[in-house]
């Protein structure tokens, strides 16, 4: 814990400006790993701690966690000052900010020197050194909490039951005879020599008071030095918050191309379902197309060849339709023939009313008349009975060879 004198908190705070914007400037592999969001609260976290604090500078480190994973993480190393007893003690520390900070709160270790050794069973470190039990650690909240509020509370707690002290050194067993011709003193008893627990047995709450400054007068700065380098700090922090003001503004916009890019492609996807049906609706209704293309072909070369026959206009309407067979043309006489006997009927009934037909004569007419419709309707039933006879004889004909039996 031997004091070493801080340097100046211009110089500390400018130093502290110029790294931090460096370092969390950078992109890509050699990127610190915090949020982009917080990183400009990091950043005043530690300018406003190495200004209050000039002895703890930030800086980049490799940090190796309990599970072996290691990363690049910014700390402020250095010494914590601390009053016990009326002196003025310098603790050296090393405040460790991890990837979550600072909605995590930071780690805080005690680095002892050779002669110093930490207070056992102390309420705020343990053995390796790790600040663990301090309250401002316990209720860190964000974003409210802050490394100078912290470094502050571990001072005065500090103060009030410090975590270090020194050792005493070991007694030299053989020291150098006296050189001088004086008479020696008479030996004293012999003592048996002190055991090791005993050499190396720590002396409780025993610091080094930190030497006195010289007073000195603070150096003159030229005011156009300082008023340019102030111009160039705030210019520096306003264009980090333009950038992270523009960044933040550009992730939101490009979030918002994404949904939108999201949401065209769920719209391609229905509108390539769309067009496959289309596509398949439209083949259907041209194979239909061609299915009526060829009936309109079938019609319009039957009538070709039925026109061929009609062209003489004194052809006869009866020779127009021609059955198909023998038993078509006979089936069409025998109900032509009963139509017209139906009508002779319908004629007489028609004329007896009117009283131009005797009743006398009306009888016989009807029952020749009646006569003849019945045979020839017997006649249509046995033709329609061979009719049928004669599709099934065809069907059994057209049938494949293991159902004709």
């Amino acid at each position: 814990m031997a004091p070493s004198p801080p340097p100046p908190a211009a110089s500390g705070a400018q130093y502290a400006h110029q790294f931090l914007n460096t370092a969390l400037s950078q992109r890509g592999p050699s990127a610190l790993p915090y949020a982009e969001d917080v990183k400009w609260l990091i950043r005043n976290h530690l300018v406003a701690l190495a200004d209050a604090f000039p002895s703890l500078r930030p800086r980049a480190a490799l940090f190796t966690h309990n599970d072996g994973r290691a990363a690049h993480l910014l700390q402020a190393d250095g010494t914590i000052p601390m009053t016990h007893a009326g002196h003025l003690y310098n603790l050296p520390a090393v405040i460790w900010l991890p990837e979550p900070y600072p909605r995590a709160p930071p780690l805080v270790f005690l680095s002892p020197t050779r002669d110093m050794l930490i207070k056992p069973n102390h309420p705020l470190v343990d053995r390796s050194g790790l600040v663990a039990g301090a309250p401002y650690l316990r209720s860190w909240v964000f974003p409210s909490s802050n490394l100078l509020d912290l470094a502050r509370s571990l001072s005065h707690l500090f103060g009030l039951d410090p975590p270090l002290f020194t050792r005493s050194a070991p007694p030299n067993p053989n020291p150098p005879p006296p050189t001088s011709s004086m008479t020696p003193a008479p030996a004293p008893s012999p003592r048996p020599p002190p055991s090791e627990a005993a050499m190396y047995a720590p002396r409780p709450y025993r610091f080094p008071a930190s030497p006195q400054l010289a007073a000195r007068p603070p150096p003159t700065e030229d005011p156009s030095e300082v008023f340019k380098r102030n111009a160039i700090a705030k210019l520096v922090d306003t264009a980090y918050a333009d950038a992270a003001a523009l960044r933040t503004t550009r992730e939101a916009e490009v979030e918002a191309l994404f949904a939108v890019q999201a949401e065209l492609r769920g719209r391609g996807v229905h509108v390539s379902d769309g067009v496959r049906r289309i596509t398949e609706e439209k083949e259907a209704l041209e194979r239909r197309l061609l299915d009526v293309m060829g009936a309109t072909n079938v019609i319009e070369t039957w009538v070709a060849e039925n026109r061929k026959g009609t062209a003489d206009d004194d052809a006869e309407a009866d020779s127009a339709i021609q059955p198909a067979d023998t038993l078509s043309r006979q089936m069409l006489e025998c109900t032509a023939t009963d139509l017209a006997l139906e009508d002779a009927i319908y004629a007489l009934d028609k004329a007896v009313q009117e009283g131009s037909v005797p009743f006398d004569g009306y009888l016989r007419s009807v029952r020749a008349l009646a006569r003849e419709q019945f045979f020839q309707r017997v006649l249509g039933t046995k033709v329609n009975q061979a009719q049928q006879q004669a599709q099934v004889a065809r069907m059994a004909a057209r049938a494949p060879p293991q159902y004709a039996s």
